[in-house]
């Protein structure tokens, strides 16, 4: 009888542990406040560098940050996408036909940080789905880091 209910729990408890390694809100904040950290100690122009560089600090699996300038809207530094680098995305809409982008930027100027909910494609499973990202205004950037809602 122990084998039986022994099965059941070991796929629970995998379970548990696959979910807790998901990034969380938390974990999004903690990533963009430590860009704004390293701004303010190392400079924007060493950070884009360091996003562009995949560095493990500001990329990690589905996390990460990324920069954009806040009064062009242009994206300065993206580790996952560096083919939106140098464009202006602002008015371009998610699936959903939501303008998030615009969104993000209006929040930075408006308050400073806060979360926007979009939707985006997943690199992980390649489908659109609920995402929500933390973003924090340095200066004349925005920097931004979401996680996928589950």
């Amino acid at each position: 009888m122990k084998r039986i209910l022994s099965a059941p729990l070991i796929v629970l408890a995998m379970a548990a542990a696959h979910a807790s390694n998901e990034p969380t809100e938390k974990d999004a904040i903690a990533m963009v406040e430590k860009g704004a950290a390293y701004i303010k100690q190392h400079g924007k122009d060493k950070f884009i560098e360091k996003v562009a560089a995949k560095d493990p600090d500001f990329i990690q699996g589905a996390l990460y940050v990324d920069i954009r300038d806040l009064a062009s809207g242009i994206v300065l530094a993206h580790p996952v996408n560096p083919t939106i680098v140098g464009k202006d995305l602002t008015d371009v809409p998610d699936a959903s036909g939501k303008k998030y982008r615009r969104e993000i930027i209006e929040l930075a100027a408006k308050k400073g940080k806060g979360w926007v909910d979009y939707m985006y494609k997943n690199p992980t499973t390649g489908k659109i789905e609920p995402k929500t990202t933390y973003i924090l205004r340095v200066g004349d950037a925005v920097l931004e880091a979401g996680i996928y809602k589950k």
